[in-house]
């Protein structure tokens, strides 16, 4: 049985604030968690105005004192931005205030530009002690600290679930080493899925946290009550992508910026998005069904789309109750 699951980034719109973005991100788990969805991950981002889930170990302990069961957690920390001893005692604290409710997934990548960076004075080649990072992390939330007299309180035998992200094969083999579930980003990275999820299946070392794999992959979704509106605003995220990503189209009509992703000039931005379901409740759960036959995912990280918040939540309940209901 497929379990579905949300990630939030507390989107920040137009003339609002990062308050606003939280707000909106706590009634999302509310929401959520009467819903049925299994956990709700936030992930680490910096240097981004549109963006408010810089710090994700806050947030998760904003939104768990507002909920009561829901699971929540990092999708993920960015490890080589991070002292692995400072990343235990956080998410061995948020465990110790919402016991069985944290997850902890690990990103390779530093979540912004070179600039930033710098300000957050990590060394640029950092990530290439990511894994050694993680089994430094792992250790302290086991009790098997690899460096003798060094322990994480609170951290110390928590263990906290570990998760390894990516988008790329490294993730995938990292995680298949370590027996840890592995978390594919297919929502802006498409292309490398089937070929990761394989290669972490067949390298794949059963471990004390994980007897056998275990794969979650990400998709985005815009579900309205008609497929035409759904459509509608299908098109309005695609100008915001290529507004975002193309040079020199911030200042194009929209008419325009329609004609030009139709060209197949935007071609690479929109298939960041290769992975949207689009349409009614009905649209959407046969995309996910052809999704989850392609993948064999155990779990669907779902990222809502939809521009404005009424129309997220109406799409979020909608889902629910063709896709999360339909699995139960």
């Amino acid at each position: 049985m497929t379990v579905y699951s949300l990630l939030d980034l507390a989107f920040v719109g137009p003339r609002e604030t990062p308050s606003d973005a939280f707000t909106r991100s706590v009634l999302l788990a509310q929401r959520a968690e009467r819903l049925g969805f299994e956990r709700i991950w936030y992930a680490e981002h910096h240097n981004m105005p549109t963006i408010a889930s810089s710090a994700p170990a806050v947030l998760i302990s904003h939104v768990a004192a507002r909920t009561s069961k829901i699971k929540l957690g990092a999708g993920g920390v960015m490890l080589p931005n991070h002292a692995p001893l400072i990343v235990a005692e956080q998410f061995g604290t948020l465990e110790a205030l919402y016991p069985g409710r944290i997850g902890l997934g690990l990103g390779r990548a530093p979540g912004t530009d070179p600039r930033t960076l710098r300000a957050l004075r990590r060394d640029p080649n950092a990530a290439e002690n990511f894994p050694d990072d993680v089994a430094e992390l792992r250790g302290y939330l086991a009790d098997a600290t690899v460096i003798p007299g060094v322990n994480a309180n609170p951290g110390r035998g928590s263990k906290v679930p570990l998760y390894i992200l990516g988008s790329s094969l490294f993730g995938a083999q990292l995680a298949a080493a370590l027996g840890l579930p592995y978390a594919f980003a297919s929502h802006f990275a498409p292309e490398m899925l089937e070929q990761a999820i394989n290669v972490y299946r067949a390298r794949f070392r059963p471990s004390e946290q994980c007897a056998q794999p275990y794969v979650i992959a990400a998709a985005n979704f815009i579900v309205a009550d008609e497929e035409e509106a759904a459509k509608v605003q299908h098109a309005e995220v695609l100008r915001r992508r290529v507004r975002m990503f193309a040079k020199g189209a911030e200042e194009i009509s929209d008419a325009d910026l329609d004609a030009y992703i139709a060209s197949g000039k935007a071609d690479q931005i929109v298939g960041m998005l290769k992975y949207t379901a689009v349409g009614t409740g009905e649209d959407a759960k046969r995309f996910l069904d052809g999704f989850e036959a392609t993948t064999g995912a155990d779990e669907v990280m779902l990222v809502n789309l939809s521009p404005g918040t009424a129309q997220a939540e109406r799409g979020l309940d909608l889902l629910a109750q063709a896709v999360v209901r339909s699995a139960r």
